[in-house]
């Protein structure tokens, strides 16, 4: 129960983080987005990889990605036993790291990237551990939030889609690479082929 309410404070705290930089950006007039927003082949935007996350375009921005973020990362902080900073490692660096190499040219900014990781590794992680905790908590994602799956398409002006489509791949990525513990029995037997 300790290391649950840990990570449900870090949870929150994060959230907390997220609206204090985007008071601060807000009052530097968005100064914040140019100088610490991820630029694809760019040396200065590198730092975006880690940034990009806290930073957001308008307080709907943030709006929007906040009842995601917190359901995704709720259902990280109670079906996740260990594993939590490794999964956001993968999903941050190697997501962030394909829109610096691929994304379009923009200043990629947003949780969304991040929200779409935690999808990814959600839904994946449900068929690669086949617990029905995880089972149950990719079926929740799914029905809530599978609709997501059309952000990873391009078209949207201002979107960057491709944040949704390498944020929601290194969280697959992660679902494999990391093994999350979760005290559950698993499911013997199951072919979800």
């Amino acid at each position: 129960m300790r290391a649950f309410m840990r990570r449900a404070t870090a949870l929150a705290a994060f959230v907390a983080l997220l609206w204090a930089v985007q008071v601060v950006n807000w009052i530097t007039g968005y100064g914040l987005n140019p100088a610490f927003g991820l630029i694809p082949r760019h040396v200065s935007g590198l730092d975006g990889v880690i940034a990009m996350p806290l930073l957001h375009g308008s307080f709907s921005h943030l709006m929007a990605n906040t009842p995601p973020l917190l359901v995704m990362a709720g259902l990280l902080v109670v079906t996740t036993m260990r594993g939590l900073l490794s999964v956001n490692a993968v999903v941050i660096g190697l997501g962030g790291g394909l829109v610096w190499l691929f994304g379009g040219s923009a200043i990629h900014i947003g949780a969304s990237g991040l929200v779409f990781g935690w999808f990814g590794f959600l839904v994946v992680r449900g068929l690669v551990d086949r617990s029905l905790i995880t089972l149950s908590a990719a079926l929740v994602v799914g029905a809530f939030y599978g609709s997501i799956l059309w952000g990873v398409l391009p078209g949207q002006p201002g979107v960057s889609w491709e944040a949704h489509l390498f944020g929601a791949i290194a969280g697959a990525v992660a679902a494999f690479l990391i093994r999350t513990h979760v005290h559950a029995p698993r499911l013997g037997g199951v072919d979800l082929d």
